[in-house]
């Protein structure tokens, strides 16, 4: 594959992974083509901004996340970050807060 031909797919499709779009590549077609999955950073305080947001105590965060209140606690806290599918869904939280909202409809 010609080097123009290969940037101009490896750049389409990292625009479309940093938009939020769901692509069918493997993990070795996206390494192939140099494209990257960025990590989610959260800090203490947009985790708790995350919370607030939602309106909602730490028990009743950790409830809807299916984590222990001590994990949010010292999330909050800086004594811990959050990992895995957990960060990511706190990501997603941050984008859209009410993504969850039917956890919390009886």
């Amino acid at each position: 594959m010609r080097d123009s031909i290969k940037k101009a797919i490896s750049e389409t499709v990292q625009d479309l992974i940093d938009s939020g779009f769901t692509t069918s590549f493997t993990e070795k077609e996206l390494n192939s083509l140099g494209v990257t999955i960025p990590d989610v950073h959260l800090t203490t305080c947009q985790i708790k901004e995350i919370r607030e947001t939602l309106n909602v105590s730490q028990p009743v965060f950790a409830k809807l996340l299916n984590v222990s209140p001590s994990s949010i606690r010292q999330w909050e806290q800086g004594k811990r970050q959050p990992t895995g599918a957990t960060r990511v869904l706190l990501e997603l939280l941050k984008q859209s807060p009410h993504i969850l909202d039917y956890r919390l409809n009886a």
